[in-house]
């Protein structure tokens, strides 16, 4: 099913606000405001036809004024409200009409008159009794005389209906000017939302598309400071993570391939010569001790990418007791006492104290030790030597490791913790390595929650340093 952008609803949703909004001033509004200027200008007159009936038409009645004077009276009203002012009879026989020449020998009778028609409204519409061709707003107020509620007439006004439609016709163009600035203000909404939502949408929608289809390299910059902005960093950071991410599941899977093919292509190569015969019977024990040492390494290089995998298992448990810092690196510098014997290293140990109590794993800690140690061993020169020093500072145990070996390029020193990973100086050194004690000894820290660091000068030497919490006094 084919996508409808959003855009195009924003856009649907203006069109109808548009149509509705044109309808209803075209069609609804003309009915409801010509009714509210009907009440409005029936109230009006019915207000003078009241007035009217208590004073000049009622001392008609009494004879009290002339009907000349009364006559006068009218046209004056009728001129300044525009309308055509009566007084009835009940019976219908008209005494007065401000639209005629006042003649006692004229007689007009309405046709048809009667109140009741009015079902107790003051005003009605129409031509009043079929009196009129055109259509009238008439209001009727009744004439009584003082202390008689007897009614002796009505004054009757009557107002053309097309002045009320005029009125609102007025009105309705007005009312569509405005309608058209409310719609071109609205373009102008419909414009920020066009350059400053659905642009900037649009963009994250496609990165989106892209890196659903695998291409997590696809650049998605963020053009602003708002919600969408945030959105797209989020969304690129997350695409750099996740390609970095796949290119080093690739070079683990390749650094695996290739740390496990060379030891069993040499076991495989050693093993088929000794069954051929390229290899004499006298000389097996020698390459039995070789094939036996790769699989070492391949036992070694198992373990270890076990091990990392469980240090990166999240919720991973770890064992805190307290224990002496110190005795662990005596014991750690004693199992390397041999190997510094063969290659001419001294180990110099500078501790705080006899004993020095932390809290953390104990097993983790030494493997810590071990894998520094073991590294500085491994490249450093013969006749050097390697320093071990803990210092306390701030309830923090400070440990460094630091030798005086070839040392770490500036430019590969952020790369050292990768897996697998191995500097161009150590290749010829490190025949044994696997590449995952660096990034087993982070993994352990981290786990800790504590820092570990290195500081390296090529030629110089290179200095781990890692810090753990000191235990609390009991």
């Amino acid at each position: 099913m084919r996508r409808r952008s959003i855009y195009w609803n924003f856009l649907l949703g203006y069109v109808i606000y548009g149509v509705f909004g044109y309808l209803a001033i075209s069609f609804f509004m003309p009915e409801v405001l010509t009714r509210y200027f009907e009440k409005k200008q029936a109230y009006a007159l019915y207000q003078e036809a009241t007035m009217i009936a208590d004073t000049y038409a009622s001392k008609l009645y009494t004879s009290e004024v002339s009907l000349e004077s009364v006559k006068s009276q009218l046209d004056t009203f009728s001129a300044f409200s525009s309308a055509e002012i009566w007084i009835l009879n009940p019976s219908g026989r008209m005494v007065l009409n401000s639209s005629l020449v006042l003649d006692v020998d004229d007689v007009i009778i309405v046709e048809n008159f009667d109140t009741s028609s009015l079902a107790g409204n003051y005003y009605t519409t129409g031509t009043f009794f079929d009196y009129f061709e055109e259509e009238q707003l008439s209001v009727l107020a009744p004439i009584t005389t003082e202390n008689n509620y007897q009614i002796n007439g009505y004054v009757v006004i009557h107002y053309p209906y097309s002045n009320i439609v005029q009125s609102y016709n007025d009105i309705q163009g007005f009312m569509f000017m405005i309608f058209a600035i409310l719609l071109a203000l609205s373009l102008i909404i419909l414009l920020f939302f066009t350059f400053f939502v659905y642009i900037p949408l649009r963009r994250i929608t496609i990165a989106t598309e892209q890196y659903a289809s695998g291409n997590y390299h696809y650049e998605l910059q963020p053009e602003s400071n708002d919600e969408l902005g945030y959105l797209a960093s989020i969304l690129s950071y997350m695409a750099g993570e996740i390609a970095r991410s796949e290119d080093d599941q690739k070079k683990f899977i390749a650094n695996v391939s290739h740390d496990f093919r060379s030891p069993l292509t040499s076991i495989q190569g050693y093993l088929q010569a000794m069954l051929d015969g390229t290899i004499p019977p006298e000389l097996h024990e020698k390459y039995i001790q070789i094939v036996l040492n790769e699989t070492q390494r391949l036992t070694k290089l198992t373990n270890s990418l076990l091990q990392l995998n469980n240090l990166n298992t999240k919720g991973m448990l770890l064992e805190r007791t307290d224990f002496d810092i110190n005795a662990v690196i005596r014991n750690v510098a004693a199992s390397f006492e041999g190997t510094c014997t063969q290659k001419d290293i001294r180990l110099q140990l500078i501790l705080t104290g006899e004993e020095l109590y932390v809290n953390a794993d104990m097993e983790k800690i030494q493997q810590v030790l071990y894998n520094l140690l073991d590294n500085a061993i491994k490249f450093s020169h013969s006749h050097s030597k390697i320093q071990i020093e803990a210092t306390e500072k701030k309830n923090k145990l400070y440990v460094s490791v630091k030798d005086y070996g070839i040392g770490i390029p500036k430019e590969e020193l952020s790369l050292v913790w990768e897996r697998f990973y191995k500097s161009d100086n150590s290749r010829g050194k490190d025949k044994k390595g696997t590449g995952l004690g660096l990034s087993i000894t982070k993994e352990i820290i981290r786990s800790h929650g504590e820092h570990i660091n290195v500081i390296s000068t090529l030629g110089a030497g290179t200095e781990f340093v890692f810090t753990l919490p000191v235990a609390e006094e009991e």
